[in-house]
């Protein structure tokens, strides 16, 4: 490999690591510069998170009676969807389609609340929504490449829970699938709070609040929800960092050839260019990556003609704009745009993007290799043989999809960024970030 190539692989390592990548080679797959994460301690449960487990697997607050938290974000699929399709099923018979695919619970203890950026970094200053999206209106884009920068300065949205960040908290973002009559489909605050009444765990209530928490409905469910709030922080397995990626990191592991090509590629801002939204190093501070730069995108995927929503040729789901974050629509310029997950455990998943239209990296990989040069193969055609590239979103908001950020800075014709080998390879080392892998004695 030459100094490039390792450098590449480094994802940024020679900063945190205080050296120089040397042109050599490293055939047993051993990272030349481990690093030390740093993972937070495990301890048990406090009683609060004790009472918010209880709840998160409760399945009789669902009108269903058969669907709890833990149904949807399984904690054997890395609590994301346990089911094939794009969407999980719900409400009183189990019938409704969830509005959009179910994204996992884990790695969200270091997630950023929203906003309009740039980067705040430490600072807590309020600063208002519309004022900063005014801004990022006249303001010049940064281009995303991996080992860069700026795009940090970008004014665009970040942070914030669910698919278009109408979540802030934990707290929050377990009240709202509570309610939806597409998921738990609880009913109203008072259904839900005499339900918590009758639980069998109503007397942790008590003990944690006091007997008049029970007579107060919004302080009781205030307290249910901050409950599993508690329980997703302090239960390690949302946050445990035990990939084969975290531990090639560190030098406990080895990747394959296949795996190291497809970290070079996933690195490289003139193939995938993965990590120009995906982050893969650690932080200054020994941080493990999260692969997500919080941020928001519109990349324009394929409408997903299984979504009983999208029988009606007039709905669109445009995220930050709605329909189902309503505080923001006037801010046509983010319409279409979707929060950017981790790619933590997503080879655990079967639906990807927030519509679910893909079930495997592999259409995944194609539709950003394609997207630009050949979009004949990822998108329909109409009857008159035309493709109907970005077919999910209203023609006024085309100009809000990513065409800057490689690999979607080609054009028709071009040559792809990527090879099947490049696919493969990048394929093998996503495959790296499932947690739970083994180190070898």
């Amino acid at each position: 490999m030459n100094s490039r190539t390792m450098w590449l692989l480094g994802a940024g390592l020679l900063c945190l690591a205080g050296a120089v990548f040397a042109a050599e080679t490293n055939p047993a797959g051993m990272n030349p510069n481990p690093v030390q994460l740093r993972r937070s301690p495990v301890a048990p449960l406090s009683a609060m998170a004790q009472l918010g487990k209880e709840i998160f697997y409760d399945a009789s607050l669902s009108s269903s009676g058969a669907l709890s938290c833990a149904s949807c974000h399984s904690p054997d699929h890395a609590y994301g969807p346990p089911n094939d399709g794009p969407v999980m099923l719900g409400g009183a018979d189990l019938s409704r389609q969830g509005a959009r695919a179910v994204p996992s619970l884990t790695y969200l203890d270091r997630h950023p609340n929203f906003s309009i950026g740039p980067d705040k970094g430490d600072d807590d200053n309020i600063v208002d929504l519309a004022q900063m999206a005014a801004i990022g209106q006249q303001a010049a884009r940064t281009t995303k490449t991996a080992g860069g920068s700026g795009a940090s300065a970008n004014i665009v949205p970040q942070g914030g829970l669910f698919w278009d960040g109408r979540a802030d908290t934990l707290q929050d973002q377990a009240l709202f699938p509570l309610l939806d009559p597409n998921e738990m489909d609880g009913g109203s605050a008072g259904i839900v709070a005499d339900k918590l009444r009758r639980a069998p765990y109503a007397g942790r209530f008590v003990e944690l609040f006091g007997a008049g928490v029970l007579r107060n409905q919004r302080l009781l469910i205030a307290e249910a929800m901050f409950a599993v709030a508690r329980y997703q922080v302090e239960e390690p397995s949302f946050h445990p960092y035990t990939s084969k990626y975290d531990y090639w990191l560190e030098g406990k592991a080895r990747l394959s050839e296949s795996e190291l090509r497809g970290l070079q590629a996933f690195n490289d801002p003139d193939k995938a260019n993965c990590a120009g939204c995906h982050t893969s190093a650690p932080t200054r501070d020994g941080l493990p990556p999260l692969f997500t730069d919080h941020q928001y995108e519109a990349l324009g995927a394929p409408r997903n003609a299984a979504l009983a929503g999208n029988r009606d040729p007039g709905y669109f789901d445009l995220g930050v704009c709605g329909p189902q974050r309503t505080d923001i629509p006037e801010q046509t310029q983010y319409c279409g745009m979707f929060l950017t997950p981790t790619l933590r455990n997503t080879a655990t998943r079967h639906a990807f993007f927030h519509n679910g239209v893909f079930s495997t990296l592999q259409q995944v990989m194609d539709f950003y290799n394609f997207r630009d040069t050949n979009p004949d193969k990822v998108f329909p055609r109409a009857a008159d043989g035309t493709v109907r590239k970005y077919d999910d979103l209203p023609a006024k908001y085309y100009a809000n999809v990513d065409v800057t950020d490689p690999p979607f800075d080609r054009h028709p014709g071009d040559k792809p960024a990527m090879t099947e080998q490049d696919e493969a390879d990048i394929i093998a080392f996503l495959k790296t970030l499932t947690d739970g892998y083994k180190i070898e004695n």
